[in-house]
């Protein structure tokens, strides 16, 4: 009765705003943040220590990796109500869902592998192993290719979709945290957390194209440690985390300069933008707080605060 009832009056909200949905890792919960007031209008209870989070693609159900717990809760995001587990493995970190929108691939840090769950039977499909301390995840547009990074092995593992197995092994610098394909998957770009760069692969070859590093001035090179990244949807401009620096990169992602740094909040980990793409959401993790930033002017425009130790954000679009 209650979700029923929560249900009908989302549908009767007559603007119901956009949303921006952040896992807070010490408080076991979720923030959700309205991205038409930039307030926080509701705190979620999930498992232990949420750190990735991703939406269905018709946005109907949210997977939270509730590390802590050993599971990949699956949300209702109109109520909040937890529906059921999937066998996700042990420690899951991040994961990514295949655009066939049943197969999720999740990071099992503690156990070195990649557990495929079909998300309709509830049922793993595979177990893939990988190198130790697997974190970042990625999924080509195609979906015939998934990647896991591992951050004490330092490699990306290329894994056939199709065979559901390893074709190839590439070198990253140390730790490696975060993994995207870009520009209609012809590219991957790989962070380095320790290394303090992010690689960027031709994904025909698995041949490295590039290596992205940082400056700051004033900054120790030791806490220039990119993590979360995000492009803009031409593919011509990249935002990076760079975690302890409290900076995030602005990087042409065509020439691979550094192009701007924007002042964030404390050890910034993920970001997410709006359904625009005008702004964009990091997530600040010592300060446990929210930067918001004005893409096309390229800075901070407003701090929210939120949980402990913010990690994951997605957005949930409610209308249109």
């Amino acid at each position: 009765m209650l979700r029923l009832t929560a249900i009908l009056a989302l549908l009767a909200s007559p603007a119901a705003a956009d949303e921006i949905w952040i896992t807070n890792e010490k408080d076991d919960s979720i923030s959700v943040i309205d991205v038409t007031t930039l307030e926080v209008t509701r705190t979620i209870p999930t498992g232990e220590r949420p750190r990735g989070i991703t939406f269905s693609h018709d946005f109907s159900k949210v997977y939270i990796c509730a590390s802590d717990s050993d599971a990949v809760q699956v949300m209702d995001p109109v109520s909040g109500e937890i529906m059921h587990d999937l066998p996700s493995g042990e420690d899951p970190e991040q994961f990514v869902l295949h655009p066939d929108n049943r197969r999720l691939y999740i990071a099992n840090e503690d156990d070195a592998i990649t557990t495929v769950v079909d998300t309709e039977t509830r049922r793993v499909i595979a177990q893939i192993d990988v190198g130790i301390e697997p974190e970042g995840m990625a999924v080509s547009p195609d979906g015939k290719i998934v990647i896991t990074t591992s951050e004490t092995t330092n490699m990306a593992h290329w894994i056939d979709t199709g065979t559901e197995a390893i074709f190839a092994n590439t070198l990253v610098d140390s730790r490696p945290r975060h993994a995207e394909f870009v520009k209609e998957g012809s590219e991957l770009w790989v962070s380095s957390e320790i290394g303090g760069t992010v690689t960027v692969f031709d994904v025909a070859s698995q041949a490295e194209k590039a290596k992205i590093e940082f400056e700051i001035t004033g900054v120790h090179e030791d806490r220039l440690q990119p993590v979360g990244f995000e492009l803009t949807p031409d593919g011509k401009t990249a935002f990076v985390a760079l975690g302890p620096a409290n900076h995030v990169a602005v990087v042409n992602a065509e020439t691979w300069e550094v192009e701007d740094y924007l002042l964030v909040g404390r050890r910034v980990w993920h970001m997410a933008f709006d359904r625009d793409h005008k702004r964009l959401f990091t997530t600040n993790g010592v300060s446990g707080d929210v930067t918001v930033i004005d893409v096309e002017k390229r800075e901070p425009i407003k701090t929210i605060k939120v949980g402990r130790f913010p990690w994951g954000a997605a957005l949930r679009p409610t209308e249109g």
